[in-house]
């Protein structure tokens, strides 16, 4: 068989539409945390992707999330607008990391976290995850214990 008899044989693979979200599109039908508002854009629910999560998370300005992790999902995050503060714990100490525009931060699969804004404006992030669901699980605290499943 040749290479074009291959590229014909696996046209379905190669000939699937594009999907266009549109932002306005954007639906909160998904896992949520207190203090934060999540958009899923790119899922298994919205578009059928098996491999990957996308949307926003809208902090209010003067507020905070629950703690909580996202599974065993990588995630990793874009600061679209605001100065977000990503807290998480390296011992027993809580460690802050100051975010502006433009930065991004990386999540490892369980680490209980939250975001906070400090600030006087909304925080917005975009969020990216090696998952098709955006897996969320609430904590009591960041030194919860965290059921590896």
């Amino acid at each position: 068989m040749s290479k074009q008899d291959d590229l014909v044989a696996g046209t379905e693979d190669w000939h699937r539409p594009l999907r266009h979200i549109r932002g306005a599109d954007l639906t909160g039908d998904t896992s949520q945390t207190s203090g934060m508002r999540r958009l899923e854009a790119v899922s298994g629910k919205t578009v059928g992707s098996t491999k990957v999560w996308m949307g926003e998370t809208h902090v209010g300005p003067g507020t905070n999330s629950g703690d909580h992790h996202h599974g065993e999902a990588e995630t990793a995050i874009y600061v679209k607008s605001g100065n977000p503060v990503f807290v998480f714990a390296e011992g027993d100490q809580e460690v802050r990391l100051e975010t502006g525009p433009g930065d991004y931060i990386f999540v490892p699969p369980y680490v209980p976290h939250r975001e906070e804004n400090p600030g006087g404006e909304p925080a917005v992030v975009i969020i990216a995850r090696s998952s098709q669901e955006g897996i969320v699980v609430n904590l009591p605290s960041l030194w919860a214990p965290v059921e590896h499943t």
